[in-house]
Parts: C-alpha cells; sequence; structure tokens
C-alpha cells in the first residue's frame, strides 16, 4: 500500500516526535468538561435529558480497539456488527446501519459503512481524544437517521479555545490478538491566540488470533495495514474562534467473508469551523460547521482491482441561540448535507445515486422550579435520485438492472419533549418522549444486485415511505459521594420499520429467479415493530484500602419483535453484564472484569441460535516521569481463558469468531 500515503503519515509523526521536548509554560485548554453532542447549549452529563456515556483519555487506553465499533461496543446498549477485526460499526438498542449517526467532531462522516458490514468507518481509535455516544432518538440535532443514537468522535483538530506553549504525546502499542504494531502522537502549540493541532498514525496487524475450539488458529484474511492523520489551526479568543483542518484515513484490510478480497480505502476531509460568543441583542451566539470528504476504496481480487466505491459528501450546519424570551432559551438552526455515490464494477449492487437533505430545527430549555424541561422539532427534506444503469465512460459498459433513472422525495418531521427532576440530592429522574421520522437510504430504494459480503441477492423498495417511530425513555440516576449509577427502561414503536429480510426465494448472479440458485433473496420491507430495552450501570467504592478498590457494574437488554406476526427481528444482541474490580494507588491502577453474555434464541426464521459465553480481561497500568517528561506504561489482558466466543449480531458469527487470548502492551509519553 501506498508509498506515498506512508511518506505523509510518517511526516505527520515526525513532525509530533521533533516537537517532543521540553517547553515553558506548557499550558492547554483540553476539551470541554460539558458533553457536546445532544445539547446544543452544552450540559454536564448529569443534565442531559438523553442517556449519554464517555469515553476519553483511560478509558480509550482501556477500550481502545482498531474499529471504532469495537471500541464502544461494550458500553450500556452498544454493541457492534463485527465483521471481523478491520469494519465494526456501532448498534445501538438493537438498531444499526443508517439509525446510528456517527459524527467526527459534530460533523457528518461520509463513507460506505452503512451500505455494507464490510466496509470500515473511516475513524482510527487511536488518534480520537474523546468519544461521545447518546443512546436513544437523537432526531432533533442530528437527523432522522440519529434515531437510535450518535456516536460522536472529537479530537481537537479545530481547537476551540487559545493555548499557551506546547504539549502532546507520543504512543506506541504491541500485541494483542491481531498482533499490533502501532505508533501515533499529536502536539499542540498556542501563542497570542493562535493554535496549531497536528497528529498522525500507523497500525500494522497481522491475522487475528482465534481460539483454538473454533476449529482454526487464525482467521484467515483478516490482516491490515492503515495510516493517517491531521492537521488544523484556529484563531481563538475569550468570544470565539474560527479555524480549518484537514484530515486523511488510508487503510488496506482483509475482509474476512472472501478470503481473495481486501479492500484499498481513502478518505480525506476539509472542515472549518467557528463560534461567537456574548454577542449581544437577541442572537447570542452563533455556530457553523462546514465540511467536504472525498472518499473511494477499490475491492481487490487476488489484488486485482474488482469494484470501485466512491462518496462525496458535504454537508454544512450553523445554529443560532437567542436571547431568553421570558423563561426560555435555546437555539434554531439550519443543516444542509449532500453526497454522490456511486459503484462501478462486478459487485456493484446499488445504481449511482445523489442525495440531498436540507434541515430546520430548533431546540429550547425551561426550568420551573427544580424541574427542568426541553423540547423542540425538525422538518428534514430529502431527495434521492438514481443515475440508471446506462454508461458512465468507456471503462464501464454501464448496469441495465439499474434502468431507468429514478427520484424520490421525502419530507421528515420529527419532534422531542424530556424533562429532568431532582427528587432529593441522590436520586433524580429523567425521561424523553420522542417522534422520529426517517427518509429511506438509497440502498434501501435501489438495491437492485448480489451483495458478496452477506451472499445475498439484494433488492431495494422503492414504494417505500418515511420509516415513522415513537419512543419513551424513563431513567433513575443516583449519585452520592464516590457512588453513582443509573438504572434505565425504553420503548420504540415503529409503524414501518425497515427491514432486510429473506423473501424465500434464490436468484443466480445475473439476477435470474432460479429455485437452485446459490444467492438466496433479500428484500428491504416496512413492517410494524418494537424495540424495548432496560440499561443499568453502577460505580461504586468499597474501600479505601492501601489506595481505592472500586466495583464497576453494568447490564443491558433489548428485545424487538415485528408487531404483526410477533416474530424477533433478526440479529439483536442478547443479554449482557459486566462486574469489574478497580484498584488504584498514586500512579498504579489495576483492573480485573468479567463480561457475561446470555445465549440468543430469540431468533428469526432464517435465523441461528448463539451460545453465551463469559470473557475475563484483565489491566494495569503505571505513571512515573523520567528526562522531564510524563510516561504510562500500560499492559492488557484480553480472553484470558481463551473463550471460544461469537457475536450475534454479526452476519459472519459462524466464521468469524471474537479474538482469543491476547496480551497488549503499550507506552505513552506526554509532554
Amino acid at each position: 500500500m501506498h508509498h506515498s500515503h506512508s511518506l505523509r503519515s510518517a511526516v505527520l509523526v515526525a513532525s509530533i516526535a521533533a516537537m517532543a521536548v521540553p517547553v515553558a509554560a506548557q499550558t492547554i485548554k483540553d476539551l470541554p468538561t460539558v458533553v457536546v453532542t445532544g445539547n446544543p447549549l452544552g450540559s454536564d452529563l448529569s443534565d442531559l435529558v438523553s442517556p449519554v456515556s464517555i469515553m476519553d483519555g483511560n478509558d480509550l487506553t482501556l477500550r481502545g480497539a482498531s474499529t471504532l465499533g469495537e471500541t464502544v461496543g461494550t458500553l450500556p446498549g452498544v454493541s457492534s456488527t463485527w465483521f471481523g477485526p478491520n469494519s465494526s460499526r456501532p448498534v445501538i438498542r438493537g438498531l444499526d446501519g443508517d439509525r446510528v449517526r456517527i459524527l467526527s467532531n459534530g460533523g457528518a462522516t461520509v463513507d460506505a459503512s452503512s451500505l455494507s458490514f464490510d466496509h470500515a468507518v473511516t475513524t482510527d481509535p487511536l488518534v480520537i481524544e474523546r468519544v461521545e455516544v447518546v443512546r436513544g432518538p437523537a432526531a432533533l440535532m442530528y437527523g432522522g437517521n440519529a434515531v437510535g443514537g450518535v456516536v460522536n468522535t472529537l479530537d481537537n483538530r479545530i481547537p476551540q479555545g487559545a493555548m499557551s506553549g506546547a504539549s502532546g504525546r507520543l504512543d506506541g502499542v504491541i500485541g494483542g490478538a491481531d498482533s499490533t504494531r502501532a505508533v501515533a502522537g499529536r502536539a499542540e502549540y498556542g501563542a497570542n491566540g493562535f493554535n496549531l493541532h497536528v497528529d498522525g498514525f500507523s497500525r500494522r496487524t497481522s491475522d487475528l488470533r482465534i481460539p483454538r475450539s473454533s476449529g482454526a488458529s487464525r482467521l484467515r484474511n483478516s490482516a491490515a495495514e492503515s495510516e493517517g492523520g491531521g492537521i488544523g489551526f484556529s484563531l481563538a479568543g475569550d468570544k470565539g474562534y474560527v479555524g480549518a483542518s484537514y484530515g486523511l484515513y488510508d487503510t488496506l484490510y482483509g475482509t474476512v467473508a472472501e478470503p481473495s478480497i481486501t479492500i484499498d480505502m481513502r478518505s480525506e476531509r476539509w472542515d472549518l469551523a467557528g463560534e461567537a460568543r456574548d454577542l449581544g441583542g437577541f442572537i447570542t451566539g452563533m455556530k457553523f460547521r462546514a465540511g467536504h470528504t472525498d472518499y473511494k476504496h477499490v475491492e481487490l481480487d487476488d489484488g486485482a482491482p474488482e469494484t470501485r466505491f466512491f462518496n462525496k459528501g458535504t454537508d454544512f450546519r450553523v445554529e443560532a441561540s437567542h436571547a431568553p424570551i421570558g423563561a426560555f432559551r435555546g437555539v434554531f438552526g439550519v443543516q444542509l448535507d449532500s453526497s454522490d455515490f456511486s459503484a462501478l464494477g462486478a459487485e456493484a449492487f446499488v445504481p449511482s445515486t445523489s442525495t440531498d437533505t436540507r434541515a430546520l430545527f430548533v431546540f429550547e430549555e425551561t426550568k420551573i422550579g427544580d424541574l427542568k424541561l426541553t423540547f423542540g422539532g425538525r422538518i428534514e427534506r430529502a431527495k434521492v435520485s438514481t443515475d440508471g444503469g446506462g454508461p458512465d465512460d468507456a471503462n464501464n459498459p454501464g448496469t441495465p438492472r439499474f434502468d431507468p433513472s429514478q427520484e424520490r422525495r421525502f419530507t421528515a418531521r420529527s419532534a422531542a419533549f424530556g424533562a429532568i427532576y431532582p427528587l432529593n440530592d441522590v436520586f433524580s429522574v429523567a425521561s424523553q418522549l420522542a417522534h422520529t421520522e426517517r427518509a429511506p437510504t438509497f440502498y434501501e430504494l435501489f438495491a437492485n444486485g448480489p451483495h458478496a459480503a452477506t451472499g445475498n441477492y439484494e433488492l431495494g423498495n422503492t414504494a417505500l415511505d418515511t420509516e415513522k417511530s415513537n419512543s419513551i425513555d424513563l431513567q433513575l440516576r443516583v449519585k452520592s459521594g464516590e457512588h453513582s449509577g443509573s438504572v434505565g427502561v425504553f420503548h420504540s414503536r415503529f409503524n414501518n420499520y425497515i427491514a432486510l429480510s429473506g423473501s424465500g426465494r434464490n436468484r443466480e448472479e445475473d439476477g435470474l429467479i432460479d429455485p437452485a440458485g446459490e444467492l438466496p433473496e433479500f428484500t428491504y420491507n416496512a413492517v410494524p415493530a418494537r424495540f424495548t430495552g432496560v440499561e443499568a450501570q453502577a460505580h461504586l467504592l468499597l474501600c479505601r484500602c492501601a489506595g481505592e478498590l472500586h466495583l464497576d457494574l453494568q447490564a443491558d437488554m433489548v428485545r424487538a419483535s415485528n408487531r404483526d406476526t410477533g416474530e424477533p427481528l433478526p440479529r439483536i444482541a442478547p443479554m449482557r453484564a459486566l462486574a469489574a474490580l478497580n484498584w488504584h494507588r498514586d500512579r498504579l491502577q489495576l483492573r480485573l472484569e468479567a463480561q457475561g453474555v446470555r445465549r440468543q434464541d430469540r431468533i428469526d426464521s432464517d435465523g441461528t441460535p448463539t451460545a453465551g459465553y463469559t470473557l475475563v480481561n484483565a489491566f494495569a497500568s503505571y505513571g512515573f516521569s523520567a528526562g522531564g517528561l510524563g510516561w504510562e506504561a500500560w499492559l492488557r489482558g484480553n480472553n484470558l481463558f481463551d473463550t471460544e466466543a461469537r457475536n450475534h449480531v454479526s452476519f459472519l458469527k459462524t466464521i468469524a469468531p471474537l479474538p482469543g487470548r491476547s496480551v497488549m502492551a503499550g507506552l505513552r509519553m506526554n509532554f
């Protein structure tokens, strides 16, 4: 892969290393301590209506994986699609694909990960500073495709506050079930309101080691090479900032499902962002963000190009906060998104399409005594059109089955009402009612062809209407000194949940219906559905005994069914639980945890049960100073008993078990 790409990433990492010297007055304004996802007014975790999980610092060291899905996949209510170690997308409360919005610094990510499970998300956790996960409908701020929730990765490439001096870090990682060899770093410098950020990473992995009880010792075609980074700057002061950034993600990886297929992927992104605060008058502040992404990947069969995917997208968002109107304060805004997708080659199962959306939204909050109320609405217009199946150029003879050109237009309306009420100094309750509408995606409407990653012939449905759902979320929260926790229930009712399910027919690769055809036909259809679940977590201080000993507890469960037939929906995560002991003293931290997953036998007519399992993991870290720099060494052991485990959510559960026993080590230098 990519000698020119390697050079670019090497320059980024070299720049970081060159700056790794003590500098006087090294101070940095960190990322905001408030949660920036889900509430445009900014709130701390306890003051948000929607359940939110945050991963940063030690959490990312403890859970960091090669994909975003596996990194966040053990949070309450969050699982992953697990298409091997190289492509894994988050699943929230049983909802995946286009129902989970993945953001980068609040801007839309543009890739092909929701189209097919073997397509990676264009984010590497090595350069993430923080991840915020909103569970439950977040359509007001992010559109109908956030009906399941939002995963927002933050990297501080456009610093939002003034910095002084230089700071940064350099990480080295080795080991793990995939024999990771990785280096990553970042450096930041600020003076007189000017701020500069640079980061870079390089990761190499081998075929994944899996438990021997699965019948093999390695998962074939699961090795990968990835690299990338970014550079950004800003001008920042007390009343706002403005800045720009560039990011690159480049990877070559095996797809696991097909032993001879690798994917060569490249994504470039440019961003502009800014904020003006304390404006005075009716408009008290304004924020904007604009981004453009140029994404492409080539699927290689034994090194020869087979199918090319392209996705170019632009997103723009501006929001204004207003002065209080009586007891109400809030924001209103506009969001514009457009993307042009095309797939050229033997395995293209969707036509070239253009998707354009325009949205207006408003979010308000008020307090009545101790009761905090939030409410808002969003109206979104979407246009999805195809170019048909005619030839694009001399190298693409065209795909007749995609003829003729088509266009669909949708109007989606969403609204939400939430409340938080403190019962006393220890307990509080939070609840949200939401109505969400989502326009069908281009592949749900227009797919027509063999999908090699799943082994199916997929057919879209041009008659699909806007997907509508109503949801309720209720949570009890506890905070008493060092102890904290929550337990929540949720219920979502879909009028017309767009599901991909088997039709009972078979087809040949050329699309001909044939009872003896090797590809089962799967079609997108609207079915009435319901999702019901429970999420609970607790963090308890057990004792202060030569340090502090904490106990972490966590459990979640979701059930999803077709309301007409009562049949379970496919690939829904089973009940899960986690218990962990954490002990730390000064700079030493130790953790021992057990993750239990129950057997899943609530399956649809095409599914098979998945056995339950328990994984035992351990973690240790130690911080120290040397040479005027801060250091942290860590060691992580996963699946210590080499237990065979399979992810029920995955299309590849029969051929791709979860990783076997492994040990990974890392060293971080802070300056």
